[in-house]
Protein backbone atom coordinates (compact mmCIF):
# COMPACT_ATOMS: atom_id res chain seq x y z
CA UNK A 1 0.00 0.00 0.00
CA UNK A 2 1.42 3.40 -0.98
CA UNK A 3 1.49 6.06 1.72
CA UNK A 4 1.89 9.79 1.96
CA UNK A 5 4.95 10.28 4.17
CA UNK A 6 4.24 12.59 7.10
CA UNK A 7 7.70 14.16 6.95
CA UNK A 8 11.30 13.67 5.86
CA UNK A 9 14.02 15.23 7.99
CA UNK A 10 14.03 16.05 11.70
CA UNK A 11 11.12 15.97 14.12
CA UNK A 12 12.24 16.96 17.63
CA UNK A 13 10.77 14.86 20.42
CA UNK A 14 9.85 17.99 22.33
CA UNK A 15 10.40 18.26 26.05
CA UNK A 16 7.47 19.56 28.09
CA UNK A 17 8.77 22.59 30.02
CA UNK A 18 7.53 22.87 33.60
CA UNK A 19 7.76 25.71 36.07
CA UNK A 20 9.57 25.06 39.35
CA UNK A 21 6.16 24.50 41.00
CA UNK A 22 5.29 21.71 38.53
CA UNK A 23 2.92 23.55 36.20
CA UNK A 24 3.26 23.52 32.40
CA UNK A 25 5.39 26.47 31.23
CA UNK A 26 3.44 27.28 28.09
CA UNK A 27 5.50 30.37 27.23
CA UNK A 28 8.72 28.32 27.29
CA UNK A 29 7.04 25.61 25.20
CA UNK A 30 6.06 28.12 22.52
CA UNK A 31 9.57 29.60 22.47
CA UNK A 32 11.01 26.10 22.09
CA UNK A 33 8.72 25.40 19.13
CA UNK A 34 9.71 28.65 17.42
CA UNK A 35 13.40 27.80 17.93
CA UNK A 36 12.88 24.35 16.38
CA UNK A 37 11.08 25.67 13.31
CA UNK A 38 13.64 28.44 12.84
CA UNK A 39 16.35 25.74 13.10
CA UNK A 40 14.87 23.89 10.14
CA UNK A 41 12.89 20.97 11.57
CA UNK A 42 10.35 19.25 9.32
CA UNK A 43 7.77 18.29 11.98
CA UNK A 44 7.19 18.37 15.75
CA UNK A 45 6.51 15.45 18.09
CA UNK A 46 4.72 16.33 21.33
CA UNK A 47 3.87 14.10 24.27
CA UNK A 48 6.42 11.42 23.49
CA UNK A 49 8.77 9.83 26.01
CA UNK A 50 10.93 12.98 26.00
CA UNK A 51 7.77 14.99 26.75
CA UNK A 52 7.29 13.00 29.98
CA UNK A 53 3.90 11.79 28.78
CA UNK A 54 3.39 9.26 31.62
CA UNK A 55 3.07 12.16 34.10
CA UNK A 56 0.84 14.43 31.97
CA UNK A 57 -2.86 14.55 32.92
CA UNK A 58 -5.64 14.31 30.34
CA UNK A 59 -6.51 18.01 30.75
CA UNK A 60 -2.84 18.94 30.36
CA UNK A 61 -2.59 16.84 27.21
CA UNK A 62 -5.18 18.99 25.49
CA UNK A 63 -3.46 22.18 26.68
CA UNK A 64 -0.12 20.99 25.29
CA UNK A 65 -1.58 19.86 21.96
CA UNK A 66 -3.51 23.12 21.53
CA UNK A 67 -0.41 25.18 22.38
CA UNK A 68 1.76 23.19 19.96
CA UNK A 69 -0.74 23.55 17.11
CA UNK A 70 -1.16 27.26 17.78
CA UNK A 71 2.60 27.88 17.98
CA UNK A 72 3.33 25.79 14.87
CA UNK A 73 0.56 27.65 13.02
CA UNK A 74 0.64 25.25 10.08
CA UNK A 75 4.36 25.75 9.42
CA UNK A 76 5.19 22.08 10.06
CA UNK A 77 3.10 18.99 10.90
CA UNK A 78 2.40 18.33 14.60
CA UNK A 79 2.53 14.66 15.60
CA UNK A 80 1.10 13.69 19.00
CA UNK A 81 2.16 10.74 21.12
CA UNK A 82 -1.13 8.98 21.88
CA UNK A 83 -0.09 5.36 22.39
CA UNK A 84 -0.31 3.82 25.86
CA UNK A 85 -0.52 0.23 27.09
CA UNK A 86 -4.33 0.50 27.23
CA UNK A 87 -5.98 0.31 23.81
CA UNK A 88 -9.20 2.08 24.84
CA UNK A 89 -7.22 4.94 26.38
CA UNK A 90 -5.01 5.14 23.28
CA UNK A 91 -8.14 5.41 21.11
CA UNK A 92 -9.51 8.20 23.30
CA UNK A 93 -6.19 10.11 23.26
CA UNK A 94 -5.88 9.63 19.49
CA UNK A 95 -9.41 10.84 18.73
CA UNK A 96 -8.89 13.86 21.01
CA UNK A 97 -5.62 14.74 19.24
CA UNK A 98 -7.23 14.46 15.80
CA UNK A 99 -10.21 16.54 16.95
CA UNK A 100 -7.77 19.22 18.14
CA UNK A 101 -6.15 19.32 14.70
CA UNK A 102 -3.08 17.07 15.03
CA UNK A 103 -1.47 16.07 11.72
CA UNK A 104 -0.36 12.65 12.90
CA UNK A 105 -0.08 10.23 15.81
CA UNK A 106 2.84 8.39 17.41
CA UNK A 107 1.88 4.98 18.84
CA UNK A 108 4.43 3.29 21.09
CA UNK A 109 4.70 -0.46 21.58
CA UNK A 110 2.66 -1.28 24.69
CA UNK A 111 4.79 -1.35 27.82
CA UNK A 112 4.39 -3.68 30.81
CA UNK A 113 1.64 -5.89 29.25
CA UNK A 114 4.13 -7.52 26.81
CA UNK A 115 1.55 -8.45 24.15
CA UNK A 116 2.11 -10.89 21.30
CA UNK A 117 2.89 -9.48 17.87
CA UNK A 118 -0.72 -10.24 16.90
CA UNK A 119 -1.92 -8.37 19.97
CA UNK A 120 0.11 -5.32 19.04
CA UNK A 121 -1.19 -5.44 15.47
CA UNK A 122 -4.78 -5.54 16.75
CA UNK A 123 -3.97 -2.62 19.11
CA UNK A 124 -2.75 -0.49 16.18
CA UNK A 125 -5.60 -1.53 13.89
CA UNK A 126 -8.13 -0.51 16.56
CA UNK A 127 -6.50 2.89 17.07
CA UNK A 128 -6.16 3.52 13.32
CA UNK A 129 -9.79 2.60 12.63
CA UNK A 130 -11.03 4.97 15.33
CA UNK A 131 -8.73 7.94 14.71
CA UNK A 132 -8.25 7.82 10.93
CA UNK A 133 -5.01 9.83 11.00
CA UNK A 134 -1.46 9.18 9.77
CA UNK A 135 0.20 7.03 12.41
CA UNK A 136 3.87 6.42 13.13
CA UNK A 137 4.73 3.30 15.12
CA UNK A 138 7.32 3.77 17.88
CA UNK A 139 9.63 0.88 18.69
CA UNK A 140 11.62 1.43 21.88
CA UNK A 141 12.11 -1.96 23.55
CA UNK A 142 14.53 -0.49 26.10
CA UNK A 143 11.57 1.43 27.56
CA UNK A 144 8.74 -1.02 26.89
CA UNK A 145 10.23 -4.55 27.09
CA UNK A 146 8.34 -5.14 23.83
CA UNK A 147 9.89 -5.23 20.35
CA UNK A 148 7.84 -4.45 17.25
CA UNK A 149 9.09 -7.12 14.85
CA UNK A 150 9.83 -5.87 11.31
CA UNK A 151 7.33 -8.38 9.95
CA UNK A 152 4.62 -6.85 12.16
CA UNK A 153 5.45 -3.28 11.18
CA UNK A 154 5.52 -4.22 7.49
CA UNK A 155 2.22 -6.10 7.78
CA UNK A 156 0.62 -3.01 9.34
CA UNK A 157 2.19 -0.77 6.69
CA UNK A 158 0.68 -2.93 3.94
CA UNK A 159 -2.72 -3.61 5.48
CA UNK A 160 -3.66 -0.54 7.54
CA UNK A 161 -4.21 2.61 5.46
CA UNK A 162 -3.14 5.08 8.14
CA UNK A 163 0.12 3.46 9.26
CA UNK A 164 2.62 5.84 7.67
CA UNK A 165 5.99 5.11 9.31
CA UNK A 166 8.03 3.85 12.23
CA UNK A 167 10.34 5.48 14.73
CA UNK A 168 13.00 2.83 15.31
CA UNK A 169 14.84 3.03 18.64
CA UNK A 170 15.75 -0.64 18.98
CA UNK A 171 19.38 -0.05 17.96
CA UNK A 172 19.11 -3.18 15.83
CA UNK A 173 20.66 -2.53 12.40
CA UNK A 174 19.45 -5.87 11.01
CA UNK A 175 15.88 -4.99 11.97
CA UNK A 176 16.15 -1.52 10.40
CA UNK A 177 17.65 -3.06 7.26
CA UNK A 178 14.66 -5.42 6.95
CA UNK A 179 12.23 -2.49 7.25
CA UNK A 180 14.04 -0.44 4.60
CA UNK A 181 14.38 -3.38 2.22
CA UNK A 182 10.71 -4.34 2.25
CA UNK A 183 8.69 -1.23 3.11
CA UNK A 184 5.93 0.00 0.81
CA UNK A 185 6.28 3.32 -0.99
CA UNK A 186 5.88 6.32 1.30
CA UNK A 187 6.33 4.40 4.57
CA UNK A 188 8.79 6.49 6.59
CA UNK A 189 11.59 4.90 8.61
CA UNK A 190 13.03 7.26 11.22
CA UNK A 191 15.81 6.91 13.74
CA UNK A 192 14.58 7.10 17.31
CA UNK A 193 18.13 7.31 18.62
CA UNK A 194 20.21 10.32 17.59
CA UNK A 195 23.45 8.36 17.43
CA UNK A 196 21.90 5.86 14.98
CA UNK A 197 20.72 8.59 12.59
CA UNK A 198 23.80 8.58 10.35
CA UNK A 199 23.77 4.80 9.71
CA UNK A 200 20.00 4.87 9.15
CA UNK A 201 20.34 7.67 6.60
CA UNK A 202 23.20 5.87 4.86
CA UNK A 203 20.91 2.84 4.54
CA UNK A 204 18.15 4.93 2.95
CA UNK A 205 16.08 6.06 5.95
CA UNK A 206 14.05 9.23 6.11
CA UNK A 207 15.26 11.17 9.15
CA UNK A 208 15.00 11.16 12.91
CA UNK A 209 12.74 11.86 15.85
CA UNK A 210 15.39 13.58 17.90
CA UNK A 211 16.23 14.45 21.49
CA UNK A 212 19.29 16.62 20.80
CA UNK A 213 17.29 18.82 18.44
CA UNK A 214 15.65 20.43 21.48
CA UNK A 215 18.93 22.25 22.14
CA UNK A 216 20.65 22.06 18.72
CA UNK A 217 18.02 22.06 15.98
CA UNK A 218 20.21 23.76 13.35
CA UNK A 219 23.28 21.49 13.53
CA UNK A 220 21.21 18.31 13.78
CA UNK A 221 19.05 19.38 10.81
CA UNK A 222 22.29 19.95 8.84
CA UNK A 223 23.39 16.37 9.60
CA UNK A 224 20.06 14.92 8.47
CA UNK A 225 19.75 17.15 5.37
CA UNK A 226 23.25 16.11 4.26
CA UNK A 227 22.39 12.44 4.77
CA UNK A 228 19.14 12.77 2.82
CA UNK A 229 21.10 14.43 -0.01
CA UNK A 230 23.59 11.51 -0.05
CA UNK A 231 26.32 13.91 1.07
CA UNK A 232 27.67 11.39 3.54
CA UNK A 233 31.00 13.19 3.98
CA UNK A 234 29.22 16.26 5.41
CA UNK A 235 26.84 14.05 7.41
CA UNK A 236 29.82 12.20 8.92
CA UNK A 237 31.47 15.50 9.89
CA UNK A 238 28.29 16.75 11.60
CA UNK A 239 27.86 13.38 13.31
CA UNK A 240 31.40 13.49 14.69
CA UNK A 241 30.88 17.04 15.99
CA UNK A 242 27.59 16.16 17.68
CA UNK A 243 28.47 12.70 18.97
CA UNK A 244 29.64 13.71 22.49
CA UNK A 245 26.49 15.80 22.97
CA UNK A 246 24.25 13.04 21.58
CA UNK A 247 25.72 10.59 24.07
CA UNK A 248 25.51 13.11 26.91
CA UNK A 249 21.72 13.24 26.47
CA UNK A 250 21.58 9.72 27.91
CA UNK A 251 24.06 9.97 30.80
CA UNK A 252 20.92 10.07 32.94
CA UNK A 253 17.38 9.10 32.01
CA UNK A 254 16.05 11.17 29.11
CA UNK A 255 14.83 13.98 29.29
CA UNK A 256 16.78 14.94 32.44
CA UNK A 257 20.04 15.90 30.65
CA UNK A 258 18.48 17.71 27.66
CA UNK A 259 16.24 19.75 29.97
CA UNK A 260 19.31 20.79 31.95
CA UNK A 261 21.00 21.91 28.72
CA UNK A 262 17.91 23.90 27.71
CA UNK A 263 17.90 25.45 31.19
CA UNK A 264 21.57 26.39 30.83
CA UNK A 265 20.59 28.15 27.60
CA UNK A 266 18.04 30.17 29.56
CA UNK A 267 15.08 28.62 27.76
CA UNK A 268 13.27 26.91 30.65
CA UNK A 269 13.60 25.52 34.15
CA UNK A 270 15.41 22.16 34.41
CA UNK A 271 12.38 20.82 36.29
CA UNK A 272 11.20 17.26 35.60
CA UNK A 273 8.25 15.53 37.23
CA UNK A 274 8.62 12.73 39.74
CA UNK A 275 9.58 9.92 39.59
CA UNK A 276 12.31 11.63 37.51
CA UNK A 277 14.54 14.06 39.39
CA UNK A 278 16.86 16.78 38.07
CA UNK A 279 20.63 16.42 38.33
CA UNK A 280 22.29 18.03 41.30
CA UNK A 281 23.93 21.31 40.26
CA UNK A 282 27.33 20.11 41.47
CA UNK A 283 27.11 16.54 40.22
CA UNK A 284 29.94 15.27 38.00
CA UNK A 285 27.37 13.90 35.56
CA UNK A 286 25.83 17.35 35.07
CA UNK A 287 29.30 18.79 34.45
CA UNK A 288 29.90 16.11 31.81
CA UNK A 289 26.57 16.85 30.12
CA UNK A 290 27.13 20.60 29.93
CA UNK A 291 30.76 20.20 28.91
CA UNK A 292 29.68 17.99 25.99
CA UNK A 293 27.50 20.84 24.70
CA UNK A 294 29.89 23.65 25.60
CA UNK A 295 31.84 23.51 22.32
CA UNK A 296 28.61 23.67 20.31
CA UNK A 297 26.48 26.29 22.06
CA UNK A 298 26.89 28.91 24.73
CA UNK A 299 25.91 27.02 27.87
CA UNK A 300 26.95 28.13 31.30
CA UNK A 301 28.97 25.40 32.99
CA UNK A 302 28.67 26.27 36.66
Amino acid sequence: MAHDMLFRGVAPALVTPFTSDDDIDEAAFRRLIDAQIEGGVSALVVLGTTGENPTITEDERRRIVDAALDAADGRVPVIVGTGTNNTDESVAFSKAAVDAGADGLLVVGPYYNKPSQAGFAAHVETIAAAAEAPTILYNVPGRTSFNIAPETALHLAEEVPHVAGIKEASGDIEQIDDLLAHRPDGFGVYSGDDEMTLPLLAMGGDGAVSVISNALPGPFCELVAAGLDDDLATARDRHAELLPAMRACFLETNPVPIKDVCAALGWMEPHVRLPLTPMDERSPVRQRVLSAFDDLIDVTVA
